[in-house]
């Protein structure tokens, strides 16, 4: 059965990147614009004029940059605070009322857009990092800063910390959540392997261990061997097999999980007859009762359903005898198809479910409910002492097709 990889990417941080990118387009043509309005108030337009002209190559040029985590170097945080910083220093060259007039800055809010890409690139600690220098070059600017000034060095300088600090956590979590899917992925494939093994593998060596006791000498001891096993197997698979899926982190695309997906045999599935798939069982000892017309279904999970009838019908020859009746009524349903099988048997005492699932017997815990919880249904068992046992299985009609 071919393989193949799906891959889950999880991200919560490239919103924030292609945020920023456009918060430093956006930001860029502001500051030229507030330039345009107000060149009449500068003493020496031509140093705005530069340095206008050069935030502008260097916004589109690094746009690239501020893409994702992994093109958003150190050097490059480097050099784009150095262009807000060399800014804002030659604001009192371009125009030397700026000091007394508390007015803004040639970068103007450009300049958060720098310390906004430090916090996202490296969490808090980098955001006070690079709001710290803001701040100090922005008090130097001034002189003999306002109340004003200082209440937007502050703005900056939470603002830009407090962000740091959500995606730090949005980071954590979103690793944990990978971690979350990744364990589930194992788990469900875990499952599919124990329910195939159990099917096959299990219940031959079950069987050469009943027929080895029946037969003695030499069969007995190869019983006693399959016995043993039996007993090992079951125990590799309810300890748990390799993941099967793996987590790595990559700072580009956010958390990566690659689940493995076993794809139907068959290609595009047309739908199955859930009763072709359930005639074999009939015979001396089972009734099949069925619906005059096709029960439609999706081809896997007829397979599935069907499989799980099987496993019923297995519990029943090995735990009520060779000598015991079962009955199988399919029933086709608008909403839900449901599958009932029900033997004349001694019945399952209490407790007794439990106690197979502790040694590692998987007939119900996996062959059956477990398929059924995969199909998106349930399946319901219901035994009374000395009256037999009826398992109900139901699949919707969303998860069985039509």
């Amino acid at each position: 059965m071919a393989r193949r990889e799906r891959v889950v990417r999880m991200s919560v941080e490239l919103p924030l990147w292609r945020a920023l990118t456009a918060y430093r387009v956006l930001t860029m043509v502001y500051a030229v614009l507030l330039f345009v309005f107000t060149r009449q108030n500068f003493e020496r337009p031509m140093v705005a004029v530069c340095f206008l002209a050069v935030l502008v190559v260097w916004t589109l040029a690094t746009l690239p940059k501020v893409a994702n985590a992994a093109r958003c170097t150190k050097a490059f945080l480097v050099a784009d605070l150095t262009v807000a910083l060399t800014g804002i220093m030659l604001t009192p060259l371009a125009d030397a009322h700026a000091q007394t007039q508390d007015g803004p800055t040639l970068p103007s809010i450009w300049t958060a857009g720098s310390v906004l890409a430090f916090a996202i690139k490296g969490g808090w600690r980098w955001a006070g990092f690079a709001s710290s220098f803001v701040a100090v070059a922005n008090i130097v600017e001034r002189g003999e800063p306002s109340r004003d000034t200082f209440h937007n060095v502050l703005l900056v300088w939470v603002a830009s910390i407090a962000i740091g600090y959500v995606v730090e956590v949005a980071r954590a979590s979103e690793r944990t959540l990978a971690r979350a899917l990744e364990i589930e992925a194992a788990t469900r494939e875990r499952e599919r392997l124990a329910r195939d093994i159990h099917d096959s593998v299990l219940q031959v060596l079950a069987m050469v261990q009943r027929r080895g006791t029946a037969l003695g000498g030499e069969a007995e001891e190869l019983g006693r061997m399959a016995g043993e096993q039996e007993v090992a197997l079951r125990n590799l698979v309810a300890g748990g097999l390799v993941p099967a899926s793996r987590v790595s982190e990559d700072e580009s695309q956010g958390a990566v999980v690659r689940i493995v997906d076993v794809p139907d045999d068959d290609g595009p599935a047309q739908p199955a007859d859930l009763r072709t798939l359930l005639s074999p069982h009939a015979g001396s000892r089972v009734t099949l009762s069925e619906p005059g017309a096709p029960v439609l279904m999706d081809r896997a999970a007829a397979r599935e359903l069907a499989a799980a009838v099987g496993a019923a019908l297995d519990n029943v020859r090995k735990h009520a005898g060779e000598a015991a009746r079962a009955w199988i009524l399919v029933e086709d349903w608008p909403d839900e198809v449901i599958v009932t099988v029900r033997d004349d048997g001694p019945g399952i005492a209490e407790g007794r479910l439990a106690q197979a699932a502790g040694e590692g017997r998987l007939g119900v815990a996996q062959s059956i409910r477990g398929r059924l919880r995969d199909l998106g249904g349930t399946a319901e068992l219901v035994s009374v002492p000395g009256q037999g046992t009826e398992v109900e299985l139901r699949i919707p009609r969303g998860k069985a097709g039509r």
